[in-house]
């Protein structure tokens, strides 16, 4: 994309004509009323207000999601049609890539470059990459006796249910809905309440590429009362959720207490980052260890909150992350320059600044940070926060905050390194910086985390999987394995 000025940023924000709509099946719909107020965390400002889901409107979407299941082409399309449609969407994507970025911006204050740059880039990768794997999929005949013939089918599961945050609003409903339409499923997709604008785009988007009424449905509203409808619905056969710990324990309720729906969660993480003396460069190391926590404003699952140094290198590593800390651009999210936005809103800056607080009051030393700033702009903005000498048993080494603020803590030794990384109800992420083969693959399988990854972090591409262990959930996003989230295995036997 040509370079875009701050000013032109501007502009298109103020010319910006968001979605207040649910989408069901096929078109636009206003619902009962009812609506609520979608507040940008750059200025505070209402962007719009947009229609509020009740039961009424998921069983709605529910319905339309059912009927075209049962009844509709889109799981009886060839998987080859089906993939075509998928890269139809990818494509137009791409063209209304800039004013997809924007909706994402304003609605939850992430920088207009990651927006565009990142962000949407996975959206778009991850329907391509699922439109070209639709018809790459095999069934299985295993070996019988000669007198009967096994067969070993995927079948689409049918209505999926999709419960997506705020902080990747796009990624994360791409992560889902792909694969879920690349195998057949139709879904009902619900996007966080302060993120519904982009999710709201994407549906629209989705139908004018071609996706048949009510295969994608997006209704907004809350967790307690939309949320809880989608999870207790007796027509949803699959529950996708990434949020929080304690929401996913609400959805294996819901399932307990309705139909049984599968239910797949990728929910909190407390990530390690062990920094060993060996690290093939220290400075590369302690630099990808500030991008990590304050990309994204410290608002994801797999942020390397936790920064584990060896006794010998801590204070260089530590005071190589507080530089970069100090020097980081917090601005407005819509100037191309910035490079930490605001957090999602006034209540979740309430949260950390919370977590800060306790953290002083249990001996941690603060670095740098701590503080709201740009208060002027009526935006939600945080200064990057660094502790080091904190408490392994403290709260601040090992509760989720979901923000910028990064927790030091030194060791001794590889073992002691290890059990501080697994010293957590989460199990989610880590990294590891090592020069020696053997303590990276040693080190790696002793590590209780769904992905690790050696010198780097945040790396990788649609060809694996992501998901955790412990609390951070089941189940895997991403890669071909997606697709056994959204898939019934079906054995027929036929006595020949």
């Amino acid at each position: 994309m040509p370079a875009v000025t701050h000013d032109e940023w501007l502009r298109r924000a103020k010319a910006f004509a968001p979605p207040r709509a649910h989408h069901i099946d096929g078109t636009e719909e206003a619902g009962g009323g009812a609506a609520f107020p979608v507040v940008s965390p750059r200025d505070g400002q209402v962007l719009t207000e947009v229609a509020d889901a009740g039961t009424t409107e998921v069983d709605a979407a529910v319905a339309a999601a059912r009927r075209a299941f049962d009844s509709g082409p889109w799981p009886r399309l060839a998987p080859a049609d089906r993939g075509r449609v998928l890269l139809r969407v990818a494509d137009l994507l791409q063209e209304r890539r800039a004013e997809l970025a924007l909706a994402v911006t304003l609605e939850m204050g992430k920088p207009i470059t990651d927006a565009h740059d990142i962000e949407l880039r996975a959206l778009i990768n991850t329907f391509r990459w699922y439109g070209q794997l639709a018809d790459k999929l095999t069934d299985e005949s295993p070996h019988t006796a000669p007198d009967a013939l096994a067969l070993v089918t995927r079948e689409p599961a049918g209505v999926v249910g999709a419960v997506v945050p705020w902080n990747f609003p796009l990624t994360l409903a791409g992560w889902k809905v792909a694969p879920a339409l690349a195998a057949g499923c139709t879904v009902v997709l619900k996007p966080s309440e302060n993120s519904p604008l982009s999710a709201l785009l994407l549906a629209r988007i989705a139908t004018e590429a071609g996706l048949p009424p009510g295969v994608l449905n997006v209704v907004n509203g809350d967790g307690p009362v939309a949320g809880r409808a989608l999870g207790l619905h007796p027509d949803v056969d699959v529950l996708a959720f990434t949020g929080s710990t304690a929401v996913g324990r609400h959805f294996l309720r819901y399932s307990a207490d309705s139909n049984l729906k599968r239910v797949w969660l990728e929910l909190g993480g407390k990530s390690p980052n062990i920094v060993l003396p060996d690290a093939p460069d220290l400075a590369k190391a302690a630099a990808t260890a500030a991008w990590g926590i304050f990309f994204n404003q410290g608002e994801m699952c797999t942020a390397p909150s936790r920064l584990l140094v060896h006794s010998s290198i801590a204070e260089e590593v530590t005071e190589a992350v507080v530089a970069r800390a100090r020097e980081l651009r917090v601005g407005d999210p819509l100037d191309p320059a910035t490079e930490m936005g605001a957090l999602v809103g006034e209540a979740h800056l309430g949260r950390v600044l919370d977590h800060v607080r306790r953290g002083a009051d249990d001996g941690a030393r603060l670095r740098t940070g701590g503080e709201r700033t740009l208060t002027e702009t009526g935006g939600v903005y945080l200064r990057p926060t660094v502790f080091d000498r904190v408490d392994p048993g403290s709260r601040l080494a090992r509760e989720e905050i979901f923000g910028p603020v990064l927790s030091v803590l030194s060791f001794d030794g590889v073992d002691e390194a290890v059990e501080l990384a697994n010293a957590t109800e989460y199990g989610l992420a880590a990294g590891l910086w090592t020069s020696d083969l053997s303590t990276a693959h040693r080190v790696s399988r002793a590590l209780k985390a769904g992905t690790v990854w050696v010198n780097c972090y945040e790396e990788g591409d649609l060809t694996v999987p992501f998901g955790g262990m412990k609390q951070s959930g089941n189940g895997r996003d991403k890669s071909v394995h997606a697709l056994e989230k959204y898939t019934e295995l079906k054995t027929t036997w036929i006595q020949l």
